[in-house]
């Protein structure tokens, strides 16, 4: 019919002069065998459609497919003439969300920026991020600095950074657009609970100071040591043991661990915490796809103490800190007391691409001795007991000063509680 394309068999067969007599038997022979090869073609193409509409839904190419209909659909029958440039950024940013929230995709030009800067160790505001859903938010803030001094905490939501929007924006350019020089400053429009509408402030940047492993008596209602330990940033660890032998020398006979709001440090000293308190057994195993599991177990020779063990952590509680607390846990070797982890417990690398871009993302995970997967699941302390109550509403205007020298807040309460427990046992 005219207007009607002819399929590869038809155009094929009308290239074939079928109606002029055959010259040579060989012609005619020949004739056949490309009929006949080209029909085998198209019935294949028929069986290979056939088998992609019946495939899998989990299938990456069904998926494309997906991805390309309703591509095709938003640039035809959208309300207006789409940004795709914008609407692909989006897709991607929203794929890596939601199997990772520390994730970032950098295009060619932010991946050179994120390879010049990264590591620079420059002035900072002190934030630890992560994604949202959609916008950034803050994982934990490093206390004394910038963001700290502004009151901005844990689960507070970054809308934008210098009067850009942080829906599409990669977590590691976010990362390096609150670094700079000394004395620089840097604006953001922040959503906290304090606030019904966002709130504009300005931080100036400077080298950040992160506070060590400090210890201390609580003799009332027995003597307890106490260790809060804010970061477990290199060498942290080599503290808490020299904080654990020292109250122990002052008659400490239970301990208190402080993890809440810590989250910075490699992942070998949740490891390495975990070991001073477990003389032996699985502590956590990293896997991944294309990373064989490793396994990282207790030594004797590492542990430093077996006093009755209450750990308090929060949600700002995230990386080498879950690691512990994970292992502490299904070890049996302490009481969690607090509220649920963030959850980021894993191993990322820049994977680059053919344009010159680059995929940060998780290439192996760190589980719980259980088997779970500490960024999927967090961990959830076996005693619930949130930070703060109402009536706690002026000491939770800057919960990073915990544990306040003169009083006791309700987690710490909680601890001592459970302590006495422990040693009645």
């Amino acid at each position: 019919m005219p207007g009607l394309a002819k399929c590869p068999l038809e155009l094929l067969c009308s290239s074939i002069e079928v109606g002029e007599a055959p010259k040579t038997p060989m012609t005619r022979r020949f004739q056949y065998a490309v009929v006949a090869s080209s029909t085998l073609l198209v019935l294949l193409l028929v069986f290979g459609a056939v088998t992609a509409h019946s495939a899998p839904a989990d299938e990456p190419y069904v998926q494309l497919g997906v991805f390309s209909d309703v591509l095709t659909k938003i640039k035809v029958d959208y309300v207006e003439t789409p940004d795709l440039k914008a609407v692909t950024l989006g897709a991607i940013n929203g794929l890596l969300e939601s199997l990772d929230p520390f994730a970032s995709y950098l295009n060619a030009d932010q991946y050179k920026q994120y390879q010049a800067e990264h590591g620079k160790g420059k002035a900072d505001v002190g934030m630890y991020l992560a994604r949202g859903p959609g916008y950034l938010r803050i994982v934990n803030v490093v206390p004394g600095s910038a963001g700290d001094k502004a009151r901005l905490n844990t689960g507070d939501v970054i809308e934008s950074i210098n009067k850009v929007s942080t829906r599409d924006m990669p977590l590691a350019f976010a990362e390096m657009l609150l670094q700079g020089e000394p004395g620089s400053s840097v604006d953001m429009s922040v959503l906290t609970p304090r606030q019904s509408d966002p709130e504009n402030i300005k931080l100036t940047r400077a080298p950040l100071v992160y506070p060590q492993v400090t210890g201390r008596m609580i003799t009332d209602p027995s003597p307890t040591g106490m260790i809060v330990a804010p970061t477990l940033r290199s060498g942290q660890v080599a503290l808490v043991r020299q904080k654990i032998q020292e109250l122990e020398k002052q008659g400490a006979k239970k301990l208190i661990l402080d993890l809440r709001f810590c989250a910075l440090g490699p992942p070998e000293e949740g490891v390495a915490l975990a070991n001073l308190f477990m003389d032996s057994g699985l502590i956590t195993y990293s896997v991944g796809q294309k990373s064989r599991r490793m396994d990282f177990n207790a030594s004797a020779a590492n542990a430093v103490t077996k006093l009755p063990l209450v750990v308090l952590m929060n949600t700002g509680t995230a990386g080498p800190a879950e690691i512990a607390t994970a292992a502490l846990l299904n070890s049996k070797r302490a009481q969690l007391v607090g509220s649920p982890s963030w959850g980021d417990a894993a191993i990322r690398k820049a994977v680059t691409m053919d344009d010159g871009g680059a995929v940060i993302l998780s290439v192996a995970k760190f589980y719980s001795p259980n088997g779970k997967a500490i960024q999927d699941t967090r961990v959830t302390p076996n005693i619930l007991q949130p930070q703060f109550e109402a009536t706690d509403a002026d000491d939770a205007a800057n919960p990073q000063s915990w544990p306040p020298p003169d009083k006791l807040d309700r987690m710490l309460q909680r601890a001592l509680q459970e302590q006495q427990g422990l040693s009645g046992k």
